[in-house]
């Protein structure tokens, strides 16, 4: 049986990190996020538009990936504790 709580606080945790890194990095090497979708995920010529990193874009950003990621690993949690029932 997963602890889901746990999972969950870990999830927060992990997120919180990795958006911080990758914040930071675009914000330092602004470049880096069509770099990143150029050669990493192989698309082409990609626009993101104009490039605005405010702390209100930050905490948005951070409140909807740890939304994303916390239902994400609940759902998982979740079926892996209804299967491991069965």
């Amino acid at each position: 049986m997963v602890d889901t709580k746990l999972l969950l606080k870990v999830t927060t945790a992990w997120v919180s990190i990795v958006y911080a890194i990758c914040f930071g990095g675009v914000a330092l090497v602004p470049g880096i996020r069509e770099w990143f979708m150029q050669y990493a995920l192989h698309a082409a010529n990609v626009g993101f538009g104009e490039n605005m990193m405010t702390l209100g874009t930050f905490i948005s950003g951070l409140i909807l990936w740890n939304i994303a990621a916390v239902l994400a690993v609940w759902l998982f949690a979740y079926l892996w504790n209804a299967f491991k029932r069965s």
